[in-house]
């Protein structure tokens, strides 16, 4: 019997990818060894902190690093660290702005739900541009010039909403935003594979980006990574530690937390809700390690396979099966299932109610559309989903065959 079992909490086929509300990616047993490892111990959070920091920074070619409790911790932190800085009173104020600069500047096509991690410090956005393209008006985007035109004595930085697509260019918003001395904060969660956007802050000199540790890079779901500018990095984790200690014996690493820097210890700050355990911290950066270094090609082919195997299962005269697949490149491959004579609300439900339940990716369900992300999924799993969705398909005629 399973953890689960005894909880009375029924297991799924995660279908969906490491989504959160499914409770993320799967920990290697090198990750878990390293987790277990970690509790059988203690140690000083800020030094632990640091040496996650050098590691962190090794791999990301940002000056420094902080293990935070997911990518929103993350957002929030960055926030906090632009408008404080080192600046104890604002540590103290914060998510209250209204005595110094607290808007931050954002494309208004990059708005999301997300962003709520970002205002909850204390930040206003400044929406800039239209989303033309979407509402039919127009082929342009948001513009740099768009961006300069929103900024005033109130604008403390730019958030910037990291994808493949995004508009326009990171580095030209940066090198704005540095002529004008801002800072930029980039969300980038959800935007591993591929390895190469590690390097972002190193890139295109980004003052601090997020990311998700509990997606590709397979640390504990609540996980995430701040990286950038080593004094930013240090006002975020003053917001997040613990400091109740005396100032007579504090002494974190000065290379991670210079403490000539501020005037003496802040209180617990905006952050420390969003406290990180020590198994955490290890976990994540074990991760982080193998992630760096693996070779994704095949663990893309493994995922392939189980692709093409409910492909051949499904595909017929009313279901279209499109492989999307960046041939040469580290993303994930993803499978959509387009139905033309099925209603895919009802099919979703009907997978989800079947025994076990089956999650499917449902961002397109209004196209018609099933989506199969095959990042938590074994040759097993595929095989369930194939059989369970071609059962379900039954229900509607024609037949696949």
């Amino acid at each position: 019997m399973s953890v689960y079992d005894s909880l009375g909490v029924q297991t799924i086929i995660n279908a969906s990818g490491t989504v959160t509300r499914l409770g993320g990616s799967a920990m290697s047993e090198t990750v878990l060894d390293a987790y277990q490892d970690a509790a059988r111990e203690w140690v000083p959070l800020e030094q632990l902190q640091a040496a996650a920091s050098k590691m962190i920074a090794q791999v990301t070619g940002a000056e420094a690093g902080l293990v935070t409790s997911g990518a929103a911790a993350s957002l929030t932190l960055g926030t906090a660290a632009i408008l404080a800085r080192y600046d104890l009173s604002r540590m103290e104020q914060l998510p209250n702005t209204e005595a110094f600069p607290n808007e931050f500047v954002v494309a208004r096509e990059q708005r999301s739900g997300y962003d709520h991690a970002v205002r909850v410090a204390g930040a206003k956005l400044v929406e800039v541009g239209f989303n033309e393209i979407v509402s039919g008006a127009g082929v342009r985007r948001t513009e740099v010039w768009e961006y300069e035109a929103a900024f005033n004595q109130r604008t403390a930085g730019i958030l910037y909403v990291y994808t493949p697509d995004s508009q326009p260019a990171l580095e030209a918003v940066v090198d704005l935003a540095h002529h004008h001395k801002l800072p930029v904060l980039v969300d980038a969660a959800g935007q591993l594979p591929p390895r190469a956007n590690l390097m972002l802050p190193s890139m295109t000199n980004a003052d601090l980006v997020a990311f998700s540790g509990g997606k590709a890079i397979h640390g504990p779901q609540s996980s995430g990574l701040l990286c950038g500018s080593k004094d930013l990095i240090a006002s975020a984790a003053l917001q997040m530690l613990d400091m109740d200690d005396h100032w007579e014996l504090w002494e974190p690493p000065p290379d991670f937390i210079d403490r000539r820097k501020i005037k003496g210890m802040p209180r617990h700050g905006i952050g420390r809700s969003m406290k990180v355990s020590k198994e955490e911290i290890v976990a994540l950066i074990t991760a982080l390690a193998i992630f760096a270094s693996e070779d994704p090609k095949a663990k893309n082919d493994s995922h392939r396979g189980n692709l093409q195997l409910i492909v051949e299962a499904v595909e017929g005269p009313t279901v279209r099966c499109e492989l999307i697949d960046s041939a040469g490149e580290e993303r994930t491959p993803i499978l959509e299932i387009t139905l033309s004579a099925a209603d895919a609300l009802e099919i979703c439900r009907g997978l989800r109610k079947g025994s076990p339940p089956i999650y499917v990716g449902h961002g397109k369900l209004a196209e018609a559309k099933l989506v199969i992300n095959p990042m938590c999924l074994d040759r097993n799993a595929a095989d369930t989903i194939a059989r369970r969705l071609r059962k379900e398909l039954e229900h509607y005629k024609p037949s696949l065959d």
